[in-house]
């Protein structure tokens, strides 16, 4: 991506890697012995001895074997190419090899992403930053596939993952919807109330004078032996 080729050498034959090797010993002796000495006890002290050193004496001094400094050897091919930041953004991100399941989706750290219906039972490479899990690049031989987003599925979500967004309430209108509702519901089911219908209801007391007085009993006929 950047023309960068990593070389490998075998392990313990250090005459393969000699110049890296003497870089290793250069810096060693002239600087770490100096940090040392000096009692650093942060890195960012050490990164900024280390800057200031490399830049007026490690690539300022003259090298003995090509009679230049290593700025101005560097600097005669012209004036370094810079790449494109979105291209050095992709070439140091993390990538995984990972198989889309029946259900289209992948899983990475604990968490499960929806991808292209499409790639289903391939294979496919995710591109992430690994301090971003919230969007991941997908990769099949090579070609850029689109995105896979999380799913939101329970409570086992990535830390990294940012929670999603609710949508705002709607501004209230005035109106009780639900009230109407149980209205209509009302007129509809029950009518109107009958109080003699409703349990434990207590029964009036019955009013003496508006009932009607009794009839005397007729008198039965004597029967004469």
């Amino acid at each position: 991506m950047l023309g960068i080729r990593l070389i490998h050498s075998r392990p313990y034959t250090p005459e393969g890697r000699g110049k890296q090797e003497r870089l290793n010993r250069f810096i060693r002796e002239r600087f770490l012995l100096e940090a040392e000495a000096q009692g650093i006890t942060s890195f960012t002290e050490l990164n900024d001895r280390f800057l200031a050193w490399a830049e007026q004496v490690c690539n300022a001094r003259q090298h003995a074997e090509t009679g230049q400094a290593p700025l101005l050897r560097f600097l005669t091919g012209g004036p370094p190419r810079l790449v494109e930041s979105s291209l050095l953004r992709d070439a140091f991100r993390a990538a995984v090899l990972r198989r889309v399941n029946r259900t289209a989706s992948v899983s990475l750290a604990g968490q499960h992403y929806a991808v292209d219906p499409a790639l289903v039972d391939r294979r496919v490479e995710l591109r992430f930053d690994p301090d971003d899990l919230s969007r991941l690049d997908v990769y099949w031989e090579g070609r850029p596939f689109g995105g896979a987003v999380p799913f939101v599925i329970g409570r086992h979500v990535h830390r990294q993952i940012p929670p999603p967004t609710l949508p705002s309430p709607a501004p209230p209108t005035g109106v009780d919807y639900l009230g109407l509702v149980l209205a209509a519901h009302e007129q509809q089911t029950l009518g109107e109330i009958a109080f003699r219908d409703l349990p434990g209801a207590a029964l009036p007391e019955p009013d003496p004078a508006a009932e009607p007085a009794a009839e005397p009993a007729a008198a039965e006929p004597e029967v004469q032996p």
